[in-house]
């Protein structure tokens, strides 16, 4: 998360001076743990830092009234529509946090993460939109009040939200999941990703609910390839702090294995994860609920990286985003 450097302790007051607010956030993919953590078990999110959300907030007055300006609807922030209703969220929920709801705004906001394709894109712009709003006060949210308010956005969008897409968007490393406990995962060396579109939307509900479904039914063989996941979590924790990322990448295949054998894979994703390894990917698996969305792959330098996207884009691939996380060169 980025924005202005400004005095966390401030807050708003009558002749306080206003600005426009800027902050940035960014997408997140799930590296290790998909559907199993629904069942208790770890989960390892990774930061998507080169996929970006910006938002711009200008105070305006009474007369000029809020209003919204992005790709899904510009217009006047109180008729804007369902699709959008998180994102006024992120705006009447920090102004009411802030103790300034009669404050009028103008919003802007510019994401390059795409919707429905488990990279975190209702939570990256509430991430953005809510840091921004507190900026046009010259307030810094710290850590825990804005995943709060983030993830109150995120009610909205999602009805019981795990809080793992609010700490994924603003993340700067790789974050651990663990009954309840959340904690960054140090880096031993750099790592370079490929994530690939499908370009069908992911369809996390169903392929949710037809895990559970299938455990209702058969709750020793589901625990079992559950429990492989965990391990496999925990596998390449290790893995990102060592810095190894040939064994990231196995592991990664077989989470893919796994994740297939829960039935949340498709033909789309199993083409584009074929496709990488067939470019000599480290690794690659689906990332996300499946069924459609999105396949994330580990590859060894930017080199590589633009090898393994040609390929994914020759193999169906509608987008492809490169990502490095930890030291850039």
């Amino acid at each position: 998360m980025t924005h202005h450097d400004t005095d966390s302790t401030a807050t708003p007051s009558a002749g306080s001076p206003l600005r426009t607010g800027t902050a940035s956030s960014h997408g997140k993919t799930i590296l290790i743990g998909e559907h199993a953590v629904v069942y208790g078990v770890p989960a390892l999110v990774l930061p998507v830092l080169d996929v970006r959300v910006t938002a711009t907030v200008t105070p305006v007055t009474p007369e000029d009234g809020s209003r919204l300006e992005s790709t899904v609807h510009t217009g006047p922030l109180d008729t804007a529509p369902a699709a959008v209703l998180p994102t006024v969220t992120a705006v009447t929920a920090t102004l009411r946090h802030l103790g300034a709801e009669e404050q009028h705004v103008h919003v802007r906001v510019d994401s390059a993460v795409p919707t429905a394709r488990g990279m975190g894109s209702s939570a990256a712009v509430a991430a953005a939109v809510t840091a921004a709003v507190a900026d046009v006060f010259g307030r810094t949210l710290d850590p825990e009040e804005h995943h709060e308010l983030v993830q109150e956005c995120e009610r909205v969008a999602h009805g019981r939200p795990s809080g793992l897409d609010a700490r994924g968007v603003v993340a700067e490393v790789p974050v651990w999941f663990e009954g309840g406990v959340v904690e960054p995962v140090p880096l031993g060396a750099a790592f370079t990703f490929v994530v690939a579109d499908t370009g069908v939307p992911g369809h996390t509900r169903a392929a949710v609910a037809a895990v559970r479904e299938r455990h209702d039914a058969d709750p020793a063989s589901v625990d079992t390839v559950v429990a492989a996941i965990g391990a496999l979590a925990r596998r390449a924790r290790g893995t990102l702090e060592d810095g190894d990322a040939q064994a990231l990448g196995a592991t990664m295949d077989a989470a893919h294995e796994l994740l297939t054998e829960l039935d949340v894979s498709s033909a789309d994703l199993d083409r584009l994860v074929d496709a990488a390894r067939r470019a000599d990917a480290l690794g690659a698996k689906l990332t996300g609920g499946g069924r459609g969305g999105c396949v994330l792959a580990l590859v060894a330098d930017g080199e590589h990286a633009d090898r393994v996207s040609a390929a994914l884009r020759a193999a169906g691939a509608t987008e492809t985003w490169t990502t490095t996380i930890g030291a850039r060169a």
